[in-house]
Parts: C-alpha cells; structure tokens; sequence
C-alpha cells in the first residue's frame, strides 16, 4: 500500500479565494427581507386637539390596563377619556396638580395603543395655569427640564445685546 504525505503547506491564495467568493454571497442575498414598514410617527403634531372636560379620576401611577406614566380620566361631552400624562407628568417641580372635579383644557393627540383609545396629553390647562408634559415630538418633559426652562437667563446672555459679543 502506497501513502502518500503533503510536504507543501496549502497556501493562504487556495483559501482566501474560496472564502472571500463566500462572504460576497452571504452579504449578497438579502436575509429575510421585508417590506419597509410606512413612517407613523409617534406623535404628529398636526394632528392635535384640544380637549374640555372634568377630571373625573387622578392617576400618580398606571393602574392595571394602563400604560405606564400618569393619567387623567376626563369626563367629556363625548365621553370618558384617558389622558396620559407621562412618565414625569404629576412629578417634580412644576409637575401638574390637579384634582377630581377640577376642569381642565387638554391638548394632545388620539391614539389607539394594545386596542383601546388613548390620548397623549402634551399640554394640560387648569385655570389659567398652563402644564407642559410633552414636546412638539411627543417626548415626556422631564422635572429638570421644566426647572431650566423657568430658570432665569443667566448672566452671560443678559449682558450682551443682539448684534454684540462678550
């Protein structure tokens, strides 16, 4: 019987060639493709209301069912509608109070979140007193926020005049 013994080594081209012809065609063939799903933006701006009504119930915190963050149960011309607040909502310095029976002027978007009817709250209105609890784009203001935003200007900004620098 005859054996026979490879006494060349096998050269790094012999393997570098198969493997590179393999890793164009992974990166080639699309791996579970999938229609781009279409742009809904979590809050449209455009698509704002305003809501009049009496608070009917004051949620702190998300009851069972609830999405997470405070929430208002109004009590409206067209019926029962939970505002939520956010995460911040009821929290913090300049967090919104509010109480049962309080009439309040809500303005937000309607959405449709795990099949019940939900409106997301950017602004609430008590009296002549008005809350910001989200931006423009839907995101919860958070207690520093709201605290920078009623700071005074600092120093440096109320020194210089339009037109000057420092």
């Amino acid at each position: 019987m005859r054996h026979t013994r490879l006494t060349k080594p096998i050269g790094i081209r012999m393997i570098a060639g198969p493997l590179a012809g393999l890793l164009f065609a992974i990166l080639a063939v699309p791996l579970g493709a999938q229609p781009v799903p279409t742009a809904r933006p979590y809050y449209d701006i455009t698509k704002e209301v305003t809501l009049n009504g009496t608070v009917s119930s004051v949620f702190k915190r998300a009851a069972a069912g609830m999405t997470a963050g405070s929430h208002l149960m109004l009590a409206t011309s067209s019926g029962t509608v939970d505002a939520s607040l956010g995460k911040w909502g009821m929290q913090g310095k300049g967090a919104l109070s509010v109480g049962a029976g309080q009439r309040v002027e809500v303005t937000g978007v309607m959405k449709t979140f795990k099949s019940k009817e939900l409106f997301i709250a950017r602004t609430v209105k008590v009296g002549s007193q008005v809350y910001t609890m989200r931006n423009q784009y839907g995101i919860p203001v958070s207690p520093q926020s709201r605290a920078r935003a009623g700071q005074k200007p600092s120093v440096f900004s109320s020194s210089a005049k339009k037109g000057e620098s420092l």
